[in-house]
């Protein structure tokens, strides 16, 4: 097994007031040649919204966009003619294809806490579409639920990717969740959203994240009650 640690306080940085974000991998004003990504996963954002914040119109091209939103109430927006809002628990992605416009903003009275996720495509220029789906805590709890696939399905959101995610979510300490994966060109980014886990016998707490490659097991063992976290496996082209 191979892995790279990338440790919470590691990260970038960006406060503008109505957005803070923390970056993984070089994004906007944080750019770290030594932070371009995880094989195609490109960006991964801890972006926090205050209401009234967001963003205008903006375009993207040829990326899988996906947002998982752990708090609060944005609307989304884009010229596919989509106009709805998303709430707690709710995961989007947009395959940008030949081209779409979106906008994004807090129309709740609470900040807003989402993890964005970009991922390059397997086609380029497909038409663009945009899905979403539901994924309460409720119904997840003490499991490890795919949230995308490039397996077309109900259940999930399907992905332009040999890529999948999922979230797991787990309310006490000690639970064990082995992940295996195939390891050909393939890798897996672990991040913890709250509480701690060991990965592979690595620790990480809150905000610490994880890339495995050359092994096909990423073995999970929860370390504190409560622990969320979202496992991304991607192709690496190493």
């Amino acid at each position: 097994m191979q892995h790279q640690l990338y440790p919470s306080a590691a990260r970038g940085i960006k406060d503008i007031g109505w957005l803070k974000s923390k970056f993984t991998f070089s994004f906007s004003s944080y750019q770290n040649p030594t932070r371009m990504g995880f094989g195609l996963l490109k960006t991964f954002n801890d972006d926090i919204v205050q209401p009234g914040g967001g963003l205008g119109l903006h375009p993207h091209s040829n990326m899988e966009i996906i947002s998982v939103l752990l708090q609060g109430n944005m609307n989304h927006k884009d010229t596919l003619g989509y106009s709805e809002e998303v709430t707690t628990d709710w995961v989007q992605i947009m395959s940008a294809g030949t081209g779409l416009r979106h906008e994004e903003h807090n129309i709740g009275n609470n900040e807003v806490h989402f993890l964005q996720i970009w991922i390059e495509p397997k086609l380029q220029n497909i038409n663009p579409r945009y899905q979403r789906r539901y994924f309460p805590k409720s119904k997840r709890t003490n499991a490890l639920t795919t949230i995308v696939s490039n397996e077309e399905g109900q259940a999930h959101c399907w992905i332009n990717q040999n890529a999948k995610l999922a979230l797991g979510y787990y309310n006490q300490a000690g639970s064990n969740i082995p992940y295996t994966f195939n390891a050909t060109n393939k890798g897996v980014y672990l991040f913890v959203i709250t509480g701690g886990l060991t990965a592979n016998d690595v620790s990480l707490q809150q905000g610490d994240a994880i890339g495995v490659w050359d092994t096909n097991l990423v073995n999970i063992t929860t370390t504190t009650p409560e622990t969320e976290f979202i496992l991304i496996e991607t192709p690496i082209n190493h």
